[in-house]
């Protein structure tokens, strides 16, 4: 990870847009700007805080431990998300690891300083306390559907989520290039699964593969999936 200067612009990210004017120049005299390459990791599993990280470029997935060699990708963090917030509390140590998809490049601002923020910027605290919340909602339901969805259901479920969260590029596909193995660590199966599931949905017209993107030819399909297993549920 290298650091890098004066690439954040005090406006876009989390912190930034929920700060009063007059702590700006606070925030640009204490962050600091990183970029990372693909594949490169912004923090490890159980590492202790350092402090709180802010997309401003590029793709970031937030993963956790599943079973011994396995992980299972919480959420993709893009420009305006803040990461490393879950490593706050009464124990400082990350719960899960942030890696970039992508070149990207974040602003970090240290524990104590955040902390500060927080008592300084009571809109700043309102609102995290509401993206907490929000989160913490969504990571109930996205562990209801791993524990009763079929896999089908769930790679439907992640192909529409990753639709809705990027959109669609000039080619039609979802506009992320993102391995196979993601999608199953998404998906919370395993690579075999989904490539046998992919065969599956591509032989039948439902979804197209451009390279890493993927086309979906067939939404309704895909939700028609995602909405039997809610039913049975």
């Amino acid at each position: 990870m290298k650091e890098c200067n004066n690439v954040c612009d005090i406006k876009s990210c989390y912190l930034c847009s929920r700060v009063i004017a007059d702590w700006l120049p606070a925030v640009s005299q204490k962050k600091k700007n990183f970029q990372l390459k693909k594949g490169e990791q912004l923090f490890i599993e159980t590492e202790p805080v350092g402090g709180i990280f802010f997309v401003f470029s590029g793709t970031i997935k937030v993963h956790k431990k599943w079973d011994n060699e396995k992980e299972l990708i919480i959420r993709f963090a893009t420009p305006g998300d803040v990461i490393g917030h879950l490593g706050l509390g009464k124990n400082p140590i990350y719960p899960v690891s942030a890696t970039a998809l992508e070149q990207a490049t974040v602003c970090f601002i240290d524990l104590e300083f955040f902390r500060s923020s927080l008592r300084v910027n009571p809109n700043l605290t309102y609102q995290l306390m509401d993206f907490f919340a929000s989160e913490l909602q969504e990571s109930h339901e996205r562990m209801r559907n791993l524990a009763h969805m079929s896999v089908k259901g769930r790679i439907s479920n992640a192909i529409l989520s990753l639709q809705s969260q990027f959109g669609i590029d000039s080619n039609g596909a979802i506009n992320l290039d993102i391995s196979r193995q993601d999608i199953a660590s998404y998906s919370g199966t395993t690579y075999e699964t989904l490539f046998k599931i992919f065969t599956e949905f591509i032989n039948a017209g439902k979804i197209g593969a451009i390279g890493k993107r993927i086309k979906v030819f067939d939404t309704s399909f895909l939700q028609d999936v995602v909405l039997g297993d809610h039913k049975k549920n």
